[in-house]
């Protein structure tokens, strides 16, 4: 049967649509340079990646510093786009975000969504006990009771490491860490930095400590949407620059080091992702 010349019309406009919205799609830093402006999204309530300083409101932070490193490298100014921890995958993918610093950790499973640059961050994660205990090591926790923030990448990992313990999630960090001092569970399992931060915030900071070797150390890498090689390949440029010429050691310092409150020695460097 023929088809009429208008449904070949139709037909034509489709596929050149489709064809131009893949080319545009695929030419990610070139719209970023036409627009003149590098949309950045980020949580903007993650102390200290990203979050308002109290005395200038200003957005502030480790991953607002990295990403206006990328927008530098671009050539252009940065506009940081406020998302939630869930909508940061289908905001870049929708094209409203060209560049996820969002505290984002690689998984697999996100490899598939997303592109991952070079890790620009690494968190050890590690167990926090009371001080008065006996725990020295993981292997002291085989059949204990552990708290961990539910949905998280800790809750998931420190199950599978130790399967025969009781793994608990809690709504958040602090309510883990107040069932720890309540003796409700033998230790708590999160990042570092959250580990960190609560026993600096707490008046019972002495009365807890954090084993030191960490159970597993989750690289955090930026996101862009895939199939844009060309950005990622500029993102990628950006950050091992910044580690060559000494950039990354500094913001890492000035965010987490000697003279921040956390106090942590950087234990990485910007490489690619293993198994990204």
């Amino acid at each position: 049967m023929r088809m009429p010349a208008k449904s070949w019309t139709v037909i034509a406009l489709a596929i050149g649509i489709s064809i131009s919205t893949g080319a545009a799609r695929a030419d990610a830093l070139d719209d970023i340079k036409a627009r003149g402006q590098m949309v950045c999204g980020t949580l903007g309530t993650s102390q200290p990646f990203s979050y308002q300083d109290p005395a200038t409101r200003q957005l502030v932070g480790y991953d607002v510093d990295v990403c206006k490193l990328v927008a530098d490298k671009i050539g252009v100014p940065v506009e940081y786009k406020l998302l939630a921890v869930a909508a940061r995958i289908p905001e870049l993918e929708s094209g409203r975000v060209d560049v996820l610093a969002a505290n984002l950790g690689w998984t697999p499973e996100r490899a598939q969504q997303i592109a991952f640059s070079d890790q620009y961050y690494l968190t050890p994660q590690k167990l926090l006990v009371r001080d008065s205990s006996d725990i020295r090591s993981i292997e002291d926790l085989a059949q204990s009771r552990i708290g961990a923030t539910k949905g998280s990448s800790s809750e998931r990992m420190i199950k599978e490491q130790l399967p025969e313990a009781r793994v608990i999630g809690y709504a958040d960090s602090p309510a883990a860490f107040l069932s720890l001092q309540q003796r409700k569970i033998d230790a708590q399992f999160a990042s570092e930095l959250a580990l960190v931060r609560l026993k600096n915030e707490s008046p019972a900071n002495g009365q807890t400590r954090i084993l030191e070797k960490s159970v597993f150390d989750e690289p955090w890498g930026l996101g862009v949407r895939k199939g844009e090689d060309q950005l990622l390949a500029v993102v990628n440029d950006a950050l091992r620059e910044a580690e060559a010429d000494g950039t990354a050691q500094a913001l890492f310092d000035k965010w987490f080091g000697a003279e921040s409150v956390y106090k942590l020695s950087r234990s990485f460097t910007i490489e690619p992702i293993q198994g990204n």
